[in-house]
This record gives structure tokens, C-alpha cells and sequence, in this order.
């Protein structure tokens, strides 16, 4: 049974994660929102103080690598609070201090939770150490990852990859991309695959960089692949296109990322409300707890209700962090906690700049930029609307093709 009490062993990673938000990432927020597309160099030595946590075993799971489930450890009894949940509450601790710094942590892209996902033992080990980004949307395809049409055609030992794609976050910094490409179209979805496409590969060109809203600290490309050849060994997984199987290889990857999603809304969201309490005290309005919302000034009930709001949010994300460390099925879970957070985190943020008024609306706080932040964590890893319609699948028994 899910303990929704913080694990004892897992207190220690978030209390560090949250003096590092603190401590390191709230000082610099503003200042590398200002000068988008600029490295936060800052990171660098937060880089190498969590590879040394990694080396150690100390790290408990923090970042992109600890998503991984160990299919071969032997099954036990009982609840396990394992690297996903660590995995979330720390993320949940970063993006308290800043998403767009987070998501441009050395090492710890989307990329890395694609091929901890997917990668086979001697891939893990092969590309242990490198930052990967994630290239999966294309122009006109929106959310419907299993319509892309870069392809990767199969040529001696290597792949020849043609395609764009766009919004790939760390696509300038990042050592690798792991890209998604079909290997025949006329095979659906079972011929999507994901290869690691490291820097400098001949034919994979970065186009250009997004000017964004929000997480401007993060860097976002446009990257092009003109018969671009990959080794073939840097296939993820199987090479093979089970028709079975279906689409169930590339939703694994989306099973581990989407719980980490909802942790960066759930940060961000906390942040807000932790900032909006103090400055609605300062003005003399007190929450009260222990009387009822309506008993109290409308400002205050409705920070109660955002509050209860968030709740809802954060419990849905660790129930999809620990399934997936318990060994079960959370692709239901992970797209409610997705859908759940993502949506949640752009109401309370910007609920949050209302009730703060002019603060919330000028520079004077962070406020208004989470607000700006967190949108993006509504869309990114599937949107709103898809994760709808993958949990109304689930619950209805259907396929894709009889729900669209």
C-alpha cells in the first residue's frame, strides 16, 4: 500500500534538492530569464556535485538517470519506495527553485529518462555519462507522437535518419539526441523506434533556437537530419517491429517522463503559493486552516481552494512514481498525473498573480515568471487533450483506433 508520508531514506536527497533551489537556482533565476539562449555556468559545478552523489550511490535517484526500472531484480514483498519516487520528489524540490534551470541540468535531459527507459544493459553502460536531449515533435503532427514521419532506413550497420524536428529542449547543449523515427510507415506505430544521435553526427544540423514564453533559461531547437547515419547499434531496444507489441516501447519512455513532468508543475506551483502566503500575510490577510473557506476573506479562500487544488495534484504524482517503482502498470497514472499537474500548475501560478496584484504582475517578484513557466508544462510530453484521451482509453478498454 502507498505510504503518502515522504520516505525516511528519500528526506536527506530532497532536503538537499530544496537548498539547492534555494540556495543556487532562486539567485540566478531572474538573471538567466533575461539572457535567453546564455549557459548558466552555475550548473556546472551543480553537475558535478550530483555525478559525485551518483558515483557515490548517495544520489538515491535524483535526476532523469534514476527512472529506470530494474526488470531483472528479483521481485519482493511489500512496498518499495525506489528511484522513481526519489526521482520525483526531488525534481518537485528544483522546480520550487527554478524549471527552466532544471531542465538544463548537465546530464539530466528528457533524453537520459528515454534511454533509462528503453536502452538495453550494454547501451545503459555505452552511453552512461552522456546528456541527451529529446527529439520527438515534428511541424504538423502536434501531439499525435505516432504520426512522425522522420524516417530511418536501415543500411548495412548503420541507420540513415532524414526528418525534423522541432521544440527539442537542450537541443544545442546536449552531448546526444535520442530521435524518434519510424522504420516503415506503412507499419503504424510498431515501427517507431528511438536512436541516440550524438553532437556532431554529419547530416544533424540545429536550425535555429526558439525565442519562448517561458523557461527561457533552457535552451529549445529546431534540429534537421539529412541523411544523417547513425550506428546501428545505438537503436534502442529491439530492432525488431513487433506488431503485438504495438506502440508499447516508445510509451514506456512517456510512462517514466510524464510523472516527472507533473513533479516540475507541482515545484513550480508550490512556489507560488509559498511565495503568494507570505506576501497575503504581510497584507494583513490571515489563512486559517481550522475555519471554513467561506468564513473567511475571499482572498484567503481562494488560496485554500488552490491549495487543495495542488494536493490533488501532488498525490496523483507520487501514485504514478511509486506504481512504476512497485512494478506496476502506470501508464493510466503517470497521464493523470500529467494532466492533472499540468493544468493545476497554470491556474495556481497565475491565480497566484492575481491575488498578489501589482507584485505578482511586475518583476519586483518571480511570480509572474513562473506563471509564464508553467505553461509549458501543460503542453510538453503530451498535452492536455492527449492525456485525456489516453486515460479515457484506459478506463474504457479501448484502442486507439476505436477512440480518437
Amino acid at each position: 500500500m502507498i505510504n503518502l508520508e515522504t520516505p525516511k531514506k528519500v528526506r536527506p536527497l530532497v532536503d538537499q534538492a530544496h537548498q539547492v533551489a534555494m540556495n543556487m537556482l532562486r539567485p540566478i533565476s531572474r538573471k538567466y530569464d533575461a539572457a535567453e539562449h546564455e549557459y548558466p555556468k552555475e550548473l556546472d559545478m551543480l553537475a558535478a556535485m550530483i555525478d559525485g552523489l551518483s558515483e557515490s550511490g548517495a544520489s538515491g535517484g535524483a535526476g532523469a538517470a534514476g527512472v529506470r526500472r530494474d526488470e531483472s531484480a528479483e521481485e519482493k514483498a511489500g512496498n518499495k519506495n525506489g528511484a522513481n519516487l526519489a526521482s520525483v520528489l526531488s525534481i518537485m524540490e528544483m522546480c520550487w527553485g527554478d524549471v527552466g534551470l532544471l531542465l538544463s541540468m548537465p546530464r539530466q535531459g528528457l533524453g537520459n529518462s528515454a534511454i533509462a527507459s528503453v536502452a538495453n544493459d550494454e547501451q545503459l553502460e555505452r552511453f552512461k555519462g552522456t546528456w541527451a536531449a529529446m527529439a520527438i515533435t515534428e511541424p504538423g503532427i502536434g501531439s499525435d507522437s505516432a504520426n512522425l514521419s522522420t524516417t530511418a532506413r536501415k543500411d548495412g550497420d548503420e541507420y540513415v535518419l532524414n526528418g525534423e524536428k522541432i521544440f527539442v529542449t537542450s537541443g544545442e547543449r546536449a552531448d546526444s539526441v535520442v530521435v524518434w523515427a519510424t522504420l516503415d510507415k506503412s507499419m503504424g506505430r510498431a515501427a517507431i523506434k528511438s536512436f541516440v544521435v550524438q553532437k556532431g553526427t554529419p547530416g544533424m544540423n540545429v536550425e535555429r533556437l526558439e525565442h519562448k514564453l517561458g523557461i527561457r533559461a533552457s535552451d529549445t531547437a529546431v534540429i534537421t537530419f539529412t541523411d544523417c547515419r547513425v550506428p546501428a547499434a545505438n537503436l534502442l531496444g529491439s530492432p525488431e517491429i513487433d506488431t503485438k507489441q504495438g506502440f508499447a516501447g516508445a510509451m514506456a519512455t512517456f510512462d517514466n517522463t510524464r510523472p516527472l513532468v507533473a513533479a516540475m508543475a507541482v515545484g513550480c506551483a508550490r512556489a507560488s503559493l509559498d511565495l503568494t502566503r507570505d506576501i497575503l500575510e504581510q497584507a494583513g490577510i490571515a489563512i486559517d486552516y481550522d475555519r471554513p473557506a467561506l468564513s473567511q476573506s475571499a482572498a484567503a479562500a481562494t488560496f485554500l481552494q488552490l491549495e487543495a487544488d495542488w494536493e490533488a495534484a501532488y498525490l496523483l504524482t507520487l501514485q504514478s512514481a511509486w506504481m512504476a517503482d512497485n512494478r506496476k502498470p502506470n501508464s493510466m497514472e503517470a497521464s493523470m498525473a500529467k494532466a492533472k499537474a499540468g493544468r493545476m500548475g497554470t491556474d495556481v501560478t497565475l491565480r497566484c498573480v492575481e491575488l498578489c496584484g501589482t507584485l505578482g504582475y511586475s518583476e519586483a517578484e518571480l511570480l509572474e515568471k513562473w506563471g509564464r513557466d508553467s505553461k509549458i508544462l501543460d503542453i510538453f510530453e503530451g498535452t492536455q487533450q492527449i492525456q485525456q484521451l489516453i486515460v479515457a482509453r484506459r478506463i474504457l478498454g479501448l484502442s486507439s483506433a476505436e477512440l480518437k
